[in-house]
């Protein structure tokens, strides 16, 4: 039995429109699903396999939700940023993957602790955390045009404050504009933060951009959305398997999309911790 998922606000509906493909093609090849839209059952008993339709958020709440994942997972582009989908999918479409997910073996990937909750693309404290924030207009403007229009708006009103990161046996004192923990390359529906996170790797990659000038910021923006800055003299990339991050005041951040504030976050890596048919 496939257990298919669905959040029926991720999106303006397009999980909705997934979720009514998907089933019409298992139907046609007489295969047992149950569909969970509003509400979503205790545990996972009596499920062989259980597919998410939505985006980062949402495959954020189910492996949050269900504390034990022994089953594998799928993930649909039902959401705003999809950043997490891509990387397991690349820009296949529904019926290629939808294809691909019936024959695909299950394969092992990597997640992430942070102050006792899991994540599965990334964290960004700070800067990322106040363009959250705004989530209402990136989900009105839709994905990464949404998200590039708040940026640019954080991009003159963002004031760095002080941290204090250690991380494989280093300590690191600064006021950064961007404090990045990511399992996989991309987030906000495009930015290519990390290019090399590598979800198989036992690794997570930190990338931390130090305080920058408005005109630094806008000339850098573009690099950073490609995926062209690692090599970056002002930049700090390392891989690390646990590190914490501090600040005097309580800071917003972003993990899988989803707002989150503390002024202590301690980050570990959970190898192997689900598996994903892709």
């Amino acid at each position: 039995m496939i257990g298919i998922f669905l959040n029926t606000q991720s999106g303006k509906g397009k999980s909705k429109k997934i979720a009514a493909f998907i089933t019409h093609e298992l139907e046609q090849k007489n295969t047992a699903y149950e569909i969970f839209a509003d509400h979503w059952p205790l545990t996972l008993d009596n499920l062989q396999e259980a597919w998410i339709i939505g985006g980062d958020g949402t495959i954020n709440y189910f492996v949050n939700h269900y504390k034990e994942i022994n089953i594998p997972l799928a993930l649909f582009k039902g959401g705003t940023g999809n950043d997490f989908a891509w990387k397991l999918y690349g820009n296949i479409s529904l019926k290629q993957q939808l294809n691909l997910v019936l024959n695909a073996e299950p394969k092992p990937v990597d997640a992430g602790s942070c102050n006792g909750k899991i994540f599965v693309n990334s964290i960004g404290i700070g800067f990322d955390g106040e363009v959250l924030k705004s989530m209402g207009v990136i989900r009105w403007l839709g994905g990464h045009l949404g998200y590039i229009g708040v940026v640019l708006k954080q991009i003159f009103k963002y004031k760095e404050v002080e941290f204090t990161i250690r991380a494989n046996n280093q300590s690191f004192n600064h006021k950064y504009l961007l404090v990045n923990i990511a399992n996989a390359p991309r987030t906000g529906g495009g930015f290519m933060i990390s290019p090399k996170a590598d979800i198989r790797d036992g690794k997570l990659n930190m990338m931390l951009c130090p305080a920058q000038s408005i005109l630094q910021r806008l000339r850098y923006l573009p690099v950073i959305e490609k995926g062209k800055h690692l090599e970056l003299a002002f930049i700090t990339h390392q891989e690390t398997t646990e590190l914490i991050i501090e600040t005097q005041q309580e800071m917003y951040g972003q993990m899988d999309g989803e707002l989150i504030q503390s002024n202590r976050y301690k980050i570990t890596i959970l190898e192997s911790y689900l598996t994903f048919k892709h």
